[in-house]
């Protein structure tokens, strides 16, 4: 086994960190003894050090020449022969899936010389001049950067001139000429001919195949898909077998099963006399693999013999892409497939049912993400809708939006806050950034396996294709189907689900997942519009309950309304984890909460503590009463002091009119005077939270006793409130200490009073890095801790939430100092430290200490699971996110579970 090179023969499916996973996809069905052409890849590792010294490893060449050597004996045929050539492609293959994102050269060694032998090698002249045109436009858009565009005019001008539509339709001498052509854009384009030497254009495309891992596009891909920078991608040295050889030859993508919706079966595009790139690049429409049941039945059935065994292999939905060379099968690829979310739940189940994996192995098949796109809304099938084509339903979803016709514009739009479909003949990996940008992508080419398909389901986008009623008129800005006409701007629909594509807007209605979720499985299923949906609910419901049996992680609801409340808890909350209490004092009880902020003495600020105090009473039981028997963290006062009073530019010119009308209102002149005494140059670092409370006499007095008087209210009743009390802004143990105490005091009062007992648990948030820090001292006086990452990562980054993500973020991602916002997901080297120490030297002192978090984080997937590992106790999130919390406990439990296998 060399150290850069490894041959088919010698890796597996697990090399993926080495191989990538287009090799170690090859080495496996080469190790099952499918038929796979033979070949080699060079490793993640020189394309690593590529990318570090700026030239290839000097023992790379030499190991690619053993390599070549053992190929060619393999073949018996040699690179660059002129009567009896080998042809070879060179093709990239990341450890992560990145469809479409780097290049791949087909037919490398082909020359002025060879293509004669290869002509007389085959018996086709035709077929060999057309191979040489595929080299020489993919190697001079690929290797040496010219601008697609340049060929496929060409390519244009010559079906023009031959009065053809497709390029099978073009002769032998059409195909010698166009070659010609190409290398005179070659020569024009780059000032050097088209390189002769096969080697030399090996060398070059190895090369390409590294450099494209650093491409703007597959850089966007990477950050969109949080996958590393610094992996690189392996290459993979095949040798050539032809799809364009003639009728009895062609190349095709197949599925195991719909990546689209699950079901089980065949499914995949084919194109007869075509090489593979033909296919995923949509320039011409596919046919289904029953055209290849139709052209050679024993071909069909050895691929569909392969996919079985392939799949029960990988126990999984798996992925090829086949060549037929004169009625002879060859396997090019296979991975794992990019699914639908709904293809994600429905294969997963259908797996267990077929005994092929455990429901362990289900919960971890499908991910929060998933889950999430399932809870979209789709298209109201009642509603009326203005029809205007069909295409191939590919990624489902409803997307509503104005037609757009280029990435660019599609980006520019969306940033102007515009929802848009991205409509496209065909898309490349260069509309990645319009695709991202859009709701939607619609194009008029390609089949299930093109590029647009395949990007669209992997990113969660709605996306038809193959819709060739559109006749896009690109220099127009516009689409005509028939006699109507779509100009941009204009507002479309697609449903991604059946293919169909509308003019205007078209409402939308809850989908049968978010049905069972709030109404149950039974609503849902007796509601299901088909057997389809109902398998999909069935199948959400199986693998939620699952995740609910071996999640370890509690999972609380962000809720501060009984409405919200109860929501929450219909989704399967078990407790609140975060009471605002700020979002009670607003509208009417405003000018309440400023009479005490402002009051001059105690019987003033008195008078409007006791008018808060009923209202606040009535707000927690409420609450309490919608989470009867489960917890619910009540979080005292926590804003900054200047929400509460007016705005001190709108009041200073208010006073200042009245004054120029000689009409002042002596409490405006008293409220400037105490606005500008109070006002904060950076308020969310002043007088807030714990602060707050203290510089205020009775604030949290009256909270803490209208939790108490509201928990003794419904004990009264029967019922089984669980209030827990939580300080926010916590930055030292004596600020804690005042607090509780005081929260000790009133409920000993109010037990006294109502003959109820009180013993509500006090703790506090983290959400400062002192905090953090010193929770050993904090932990003697908090019997819960709360991490509160939203502030967290704010003082610990020195960022502000509120300017930092418009403001550069964008900047940063691009520069790679951000691969996501923490404040989506959470800093695990920074922040997720912070947590760490605090967790550890907190239950140190108490052993029992409860902990959970209850900022954005505790709905984040990738969070949740590092909260499972440094050993919380609970997330809390916002309602709609519980599901997705469920979820993802789950499959942390069982990926923990897995790792101390």
């Amino acid at each position: 086994m060399a150290g850069y090179v490894w041959d088919f023969s010698e890796g597996d499916k697990d090399a993926r960190d080495l191989l990538g996973g287009k090799g170690a996809g090859l080495a496996e069905m080469t190790r099952l003894g499918l038929p796979v052409p033979p070949g080699f890849t060079i490793t993640t590792q020189a394309c690593r050090e590529y990318m570090a010294d700026g030239d290839v490893p000097a023992e790379l060449r030499v190991e690619v020449t053993m390599a070549m050597r053992r190929l060619e004996d393999a073949m018996q045929r040699h690179f660059g022969d002129p009567a009896d050539p080998l042809l070879v492609s060179v093709r990239s293959g990341a450890k992560f899936s990145m469809p479409g994102m780097m290049e791949t050269v087909l037919d490398v060694g082909l020359n002025d010389l060879t293509v004669h032998g290869l002509a007389a090698f085959t018996g086709d002249e035709r077929f060999a001049w057309d191979s040489y045109r595929r080299l020489v436009q993919m190697f001079g858009r690929t290797v040496l950067g010219i601008p697609g565009e340049e060929f496929a005019d060409a390519l244009d001008k010559a079906k023009a001139a031959r009065g053809v539509s497709s390029d099978v339709e073009l002769g032998t001498d059409d195909l010698r000429d166009l070659v010609g052509a190409y290398k005179d854009i070659v020569r024009e384009q780059t000032g050097r001919e088209f390189p002769q030497s096969p080697r030399e254009q090996l060398d070059l495309a190895i090369t390409a195949v590294f450099n494209s891992w650093n491409t703007e596009r597959a850089r966007l891909y990477r950050r969109k898909e949080r996958i590393p920078d610094d992996l690189g991608t392996a290459v993979n040295v095949c040798a050539m077998v032809f799809g364009n050889l003639g009728p009895t030859s062609g190349t095709g993508v197949a599925f195991t099963r719909d990546p689209a919706t699950g079901r089980s079966g065949v499914y995949g595009d084919y194109l007869a006399n075509a090489q593979g790139e033909d296919v995923v690049a949509g320039i011409r429409n596919t046919s289904g693999l029953t055209e290849l049941e139709r052209l050679d039945p024993e071909a069909y059935e050895d691929l569909r013999r392969a996919m079985r065994r392939l799949e029960t292999h990988y126990r999984d939905l798996c992925d090829i892409e086949f060549t037929v060379e004169r009625g002879k099968l060859w396997m090019l690829q296979t991975r794992v497939g990019k699914r639908t979310a709904p293809a994600a739940f429905r294969v997963a189940v259908q797996l267990v049912d077929e005994n092929l994996i455990t429901m362990d192995e289900a919960l971890d098949r499908v991910t929060g993400a998933q889950l999430s796109q399932l809870l979209f809304p789709q298209f109201d099938a009642g509603a009326e809708r203005d029809l205007l084509a069909r295409g191939m339903a590919a990624s489902p979803g409803a997307a509503v939006g104005m037609a757009v016709f280029d990435a660019e514009t599609a980006q520019e739009w969306a940033a102007e806050g515009k929802e848009v479909v991205l409509v496209r003949r065909e898309t490349n990996p260069d509309d990645l950034g319009g695709m991202i940008a859009a709701v939607g992508v619609l194009t008029a080419r390609g089949g299930k396996t093109s590029h647009a398909a395949v990007v669209a389901r992997g990113m969660g986008r709605t996306c038809v294709v193959g819709a060739e009623a559109l006749d896009i008129d690109l220099p127009g800005r516009r689409l005509h189907v028939g006699p109507r006409t779509v100009h941009e701007g204009d507002v479309i629909a697609i449903d991604g689900t059946t293919g169909e594509i509308f003019v205007g807007s078209v409402p939308v209605q809850p989908s049968p997942v978010s049905r069972y979720l709030d109404d149950g499985l039974d609503v849902a299923l007796a509601e299901a519009a088909d057997e389809e949906t109902a398998e999909l609910v069935v199948a959400v419901d199986r693998i939620l309950t699952h995740a609910d049996a071996v999640r370890r992680l509690g999972v609380r609801a962000n809720a501060d309304t009984p409405e919200d409340a109860a929501r929450a808890r219909r989704l399967g909350a078990q407790g609140i984890g975060l009471c605002r209490t700020e979002h009670m004092f607003l509208g009417d009880r405003r000018v309440l909460v400023e009479r005490v902020v402002l009051a001059t003495d105690d019987d003033e600020r008195q008078a409007a503590l006791d008018a808060l105090l009923p209202v606040q009473r009535e707000d927690f039981v409420g609450i309490l009463r919608a989470m009867d028997g489960l917890p619910t963290t009540i979080r005292l006062l926590d804003p900054p002091l200047h929400e509460f009073l007016p705005d001190l530019t709108e009041l200073s010119v208010r006073v200042a009119l009245a004054e120029s009308r000689g009409e002042v209102d002596p409490h405006d002149l008293h409220l400037l005077a105490a606005v500008r005494r109070m006002h904060e140059a950076n308020p969310m670092l002043g007088l807030r939270g714990v602060r707050l409370g203290l510089v205020v006499p009775g604030l949290f007095a009256l909270q803490i006793r209208a939790v108490c008087e509201a928990a003794a209210q419904l004990l009264t009743d029967g019922l089984a409130p669980r209030p827990e009390i939580m300080v926010p802004l916590v930055g030292s143990v004596q600020e804690l200490r005042l607090v509780r105490d005081e929260a000790l005091r009133i409920m000993a009062d109010v037990s006294q009073e109502t003959g109820q007992p009180l013993d509500l648990p006090v703790g506090c948030m983290i959400e400062l890095p002192r905090a953090a820090l010193t929770a050993d001292r904090l932990a003697t006086q908090a019997q819960f801790f709360s991490f509160g990452t939203n502030d967290l990562t704010q003082t610990t980054w020195g960022f502000s939430r509120d300017d930092v993500e418009g403001a550069f973020f964008p900047q940063y991602n691009a520069n790679g100092v951000l691969a996501v916002s923490p404040f989506e997901t959470v800093d695990t080297r920074g922040v997720g430290r912070l947590v760490q120490i605090a967790v550890e030297e907190g239950r140190a002192v108490r052993p029992d200490l409860h902990l959970g978090v209850c900022g954005e984080h505790g709905g984040d997937p990738e969070s949740i699971r590092f909260f499972h590992a440094v050993g919380l106790d609970y997330v809390s999130c916002s309602p709609f996110r519980v599901p997705v919390a469920r979820l993802e406990a789950g499959r942390s439990a069982v990926a923990a579970a897995s790792d101390t296998r």
